[in-house]
């Protein structure tokens, strides 16, 4: 969802933050030795530094990649695309979705996620909820959706209209650097956002959004499976997929700190993402709704389940059965595509596009 984010994120691609080491001389592509013979892995975001990436900041300032025995450089987020610049070795992992990589795969990627950090949708389509003309939506036809032209998300907002009764039907208007101010200025009707970040900022700032969930309108399976990404080459050599599961186990540490200990964990990345100007309110609120709605663990604290008690740690596994739903979906709608913009001869595989052997 290229909305809230998209500006501040431009603005952050030229520096680096909070790396384990600095400057491009110790950018390592290949996970050797870096400093005092620890294997240095270079990690890039997709976003400007936000709480999907707390775990990282929370690992990185606790010294949890230290004891593991691995350096870290956290990178910014590339005009490209983390999908890319794991494609293309300028970084051994990144931040992306089991979706985005059935897309890169399709155009002749060798991408693999290893971890998923949300084992919910997170993902919302929203009006201003001064347009009382949308009520659910089946009111989105006609109407100008702000995109920034992704088939994935036309053909959810498509569905979603047809099951609440509609046409299918809508047009298309062109996202800003700030999709609030899109809206607001009546360009466009209704967007994409996402629940632990933009509703959080719409709840505090405004403007009030109407939001609704695809998952609860006829999309099928998890769109949101969001983690992380290698190359299966790169992987393949034993060096690195050592380094890798203890990458993998220092993150999980860090994002099992930050849902014990929200607060606490907003306000470093705060401190340590200072390039992002994050606002603490936002931040801390953000971190509530993760622990109370259970993005990351699949049980909030509503749920039966906790008792009320918060500390779960987090899943981190891939579901490939919600993804292949929805990725059967995607495939069923058109939106995967070659290097040629031919239809593939079938949907993409989420068991071929991912493991859990990282995670384990």
């Amino acid at each position: 969802m290229r909305s809230l984010l998209t500006g501040v994120a431009l603005l952050a691609a030229g520096a680096m933050t909070l790396s384990g080491c600095t400057g491009s001389a110790n950018r390592n592509s290949t996970g050797t030795n870096g400093d005092n013979g620890k294997p240095t892995l270079t990690f890039m975001l997709d976003w400007t530094p936000n709480t999907n990436h707390i775990g990282l900041y929370v690992a990185q300032k606790l010294g949890y990649f230290k004891d593991a025995g691995i350096k870290v450089a956290i990178l910014p987020t590339a005009q490209a695309g983390a999908e890319t610049s794991v494609e293309n070795g300028v970084s051994n992992i990144g931040f992306s979705k089991l979706t985005d990589v059935a897309n890169a795969d399709a155009q002749g990627a060798h991408l693999k996620q290893v971890f998923d950090l949300t084992q919910k949708p997170i993902a919302r389509w929203c009006s201003l909820k001064s347009r009382t003309d949308i009520q659910t939506p089946k009111d989105f036809a006609d109407k100008t959706f702000v995109t920034f032209g992704s088939a994935e998300q036309s053909a959810s907002v498509r569905q979603m209209i047809k099951y609440a009764g509609g046409s299918g039907d809508f047009k298309t208007a062109t996202a800003g650097t700030n999709t609030f101010r899109t809206l607001t200025s009546g360009k466009g009707d209704f967007a994409g956002f996402y629940a632990n970040w933009e509703e959080v900022v719409s709840e505090l700032n405004g403007p009030a959004l109407n939001c609704f969930a695809a998952d609860k309108w006829g999309v099928p399976g998890n769109p949101d499976q969001l983690g992380f990404i290698v190359k299966d080459s790169w992987v393949r050599d034993p060096k690195n997929a050592e380094s890798l599961r203890k990458f993998v186990k220092a993150a999980r540490k860090g994002y099992d700190y930050a849902l014990s200990n929200p607060d606490k964990a907003a306000d470093l990345l705060v401190a340590e993402a200072k390039t992002a100007h994050l606002d603490t309110r936002i931040t801390r609120a953000s971190m509530e709704k993760i622990v109370n709605e259970g993005y990351w663990s699949g049980a909030g604290m509503n749920d039966d389940s906790m008792n009320g008690k918060s500390g779960q740690g987090i899943t981190a596994t891939i579901n490939t059965t919600d993804g292949q739903r929805y990725l059967d979906f995607q495939y069923e709608a058109g939106t995967y595509v070659d290097s040629h913009k031919k239809r593939l001869p079938k949907a993409p595989q989420a068991d071929e596009l991912s493991t859990n052997d990282y995670v384990k």
